[in-house]
């Protein structure tokens, strides 16, 4: 993976070049780890590769090195998918100017550590149901599951994935299908799963994710006493005009579940 730059970064290298030919501590790969990188006046150098400065470095955005220019990691096909640095490393990403993940409190990373360990994921067939950048499956695999199932329907986002170095790299252990898994979970057997992770985009967004008939798929295909995080968000009641975790909590009874409302999810158990 070539090198990624974000404006503080940039501005790193750009001091110390001011301050004539140097070399400078950063990082390349979104604080995953650090580097040594020689600057000159025109360009910088890393691993005897040559780059240039940007002319114009934007704050909220992450470029990467195309093979001949800095590029921003966004695409906009049917929506403005980008990916954004954020100050604790683990990027987030935005659809039209929606943040899909938390960071304003906690790393986005950490934050799916916690979650993911509700789940208690060792040893674990395990479903991800809307595999955004990854990290869900991360900490499954880190907290030693034996396979996680990981599903995305756009395939923007699972190119803004190939571009993050905390996104993890799909293996014997982790299976990553660009689909729907509306339409996917079909072919699934009964009881093929010891858990399941399900972080949908807002109700507003992709309410059939949010459905009674995707709660029965999901009670179909997990094993009796398998675990369910749901991630809900905490949407004011005032302003949006629906308590929709009580909806998901209702619904989930409905398909079998034993359900607790912790923290800005569910936590679900199949009876």
């Amino acid at each position: 993976m070539g090198p990624l730059l974000t404006l503080k970064v940039h501005e790193a290298l750009r001091a110390a070049a001011h301050a004539g030919p140097a070399t400078v501590k950063c990082s390349l790969d979104l604080d995953r780890s650090p580097v040594t990188v020689e600057t000159g006046a025109t360009e910088w150098i890393w691993k005897g590769q040559r780059f240039p400065y940007l002319e114009t470095c934007k704050d909220r955005t992450i470029y990467h090195w195309t093979g001949q220019s800095f590029e921003p990691v966004a695409r906009f096909t049917t929506s403005l998918i980008k990916l954004v640095p954020t100050e604790w490393g683990p990027p987030t990403f935005e659809i039209d100017g929606i943040k899909m993940l938390p960071t304003a409190q906690v790393s986005p990373y950490a934050d799916a550590e916690r979650k993911v360990s509700l789940i208690e994921s060792r040893g674990k067939v395990i479903l991800d149901t809307c595999g955004g950048l990854g990290y869900f499956a991360a900490w499954c695999l880190r907290g030693g599951a034996r396979q996680v199932l990981s599903f995305e329907k756009n395939p923007d986002v699972i190119w803004l994935r190939g571009l993050n170095p905390w996104s993890p790299q799909a293996d014997d252990a982790l299976t990553l299908t660009q689909g729907d898994i509306t339409e996917q979970i079909a072919a699934l057997t009964d009881e093929s799963v010891d858990a399941v992770l399900h972080d949908p985009p807002r109700f507003g967004i992709a309410g059939e994710l949010y459905s009674q008939l995707f709660y029965d798929q999901l009670a179909r295909i997990l094993r009796r006493r398998g675990r369910l995080f749901h991630y809900t968000g905490t949407p004011n009641k005032i302003t949006s005009g629906r308590d929709v975790p009580r909806e998901v909590a209702k619904r989930l009874r409905q398909s079998g579940f034993a359900v607790e409302l912790i923290g800005d999810g569910i936590l679900a158990v199949k009876r």
